[in-house]
């Protein structure tokens, strides 16, 4: 399911104890090409994303965590979310490359070779492979950051949809099979000007404060997820720009 096109490198055996997934997992490497990736970074970071979109507004990159595992948690508005949360966060802010679960069909095809060479990874998401989660509590284990979008889809209404529970196991199967690994999950809001962006359209990103994943191990693991995807869903409704909801709403509060 998974393919890779770089050298083992930094690797990390995943310990089975407290794991929300089965123990054995193989050996694997962040598929990041070492060529490929700074071009892309300097070509979208000073021509691509400036040239298309009018005003890029960033808030709170002071959160961002420069060491240590990270879930990057935004939300997801449109494709380009896939390049601005670098474009915020990626390795001209932190110096760090960012890993990205995305859909099957995002990894087929011309763009699917851009994909797996910049980090991404397929996911089944009706069906999640077994092998994937493990992959991704991995990525966390070597100490990378690692982007998933909690709503599972793009939802242009510029309202939080429910959250799927699995970024909160996830986070806490990485935590619990390390103690003090320290995983973090950071709130993400992205929002655009128009529900589907053309050129000049302005773009708010505002990230908040990290949350310890270490502080939601104590107790029976089902009701710490539970509790942590509500934590999470609250940070992100506080992150949303009320502004920037919908048309309407915007005349209704007008008038």
């Amino acid at each position: 399911m998974m393919e890779f096109f770089s050298e083992p490198s930094n690797s990390c055996q995943v310990k089975p104890e407290n794991t929300l997934f089965q123990p054995h997992v193989a050996v694997t490497t962040s598929g990041i090409s070492p060529w490929l990736s700074p071009v892309l970074y300097f070509v979208g970071n000073y021509f691509l994303l400036p040239s298309f979109f009018g005003r890029i507004s960033i808030t709170g990159k002071e959160h961002i965590p420069k060491t240590g595992p990270v879930i990057l948690a935004p939300t997801h508005r449109a494709r380009w979310d896939s390049l601005l949360i670098p474009y915020a966060a990626g390795r001209y802010v932190t110096g760090r490359d960012l890993n990205f679960m995305v859909s099957n069909n995002e990894c087929r095809g011309l763009q699917g070779w851009f994909v797996r060479r910049m980090g991404g990874f397929p996911v089944d998401t009706l069906h999640p492979a077994v092998s994937t989660l493990r992959y991704a509590v991995e990525l966390l284990h070597q100490e990378q950051m690692l982007v998933i979008y909690p709503e599972g889809n793009i939802f242009r209404d510029g309202k939080l949809h429910p959250l799927k529970p699995g970024i909160a196991r996830l986070a806490l199967s990485a935590e619990l099979s390390h103690p003090g690994l320290g995983v973090k999950i950071l709130p993400i809001s992205i929002n655009y000007s128009h529900p589907y962006p053309c050129w000049g359209t302005d773009v708010s990103i505002n990230i908040g404060s990290a949350i310890n994943v270490k502080d939601y191990t104590n107790g029976k693991v089902k009701q710490n997820s539970k509790r942590l995807t509500e934590d999470l869903t609250k940070d992100l409704q506080r992150l949303i720009n009320p502004l920037v909801v919908s048309h309407r709403a915007f005349a209704e509060s007008t008038n």
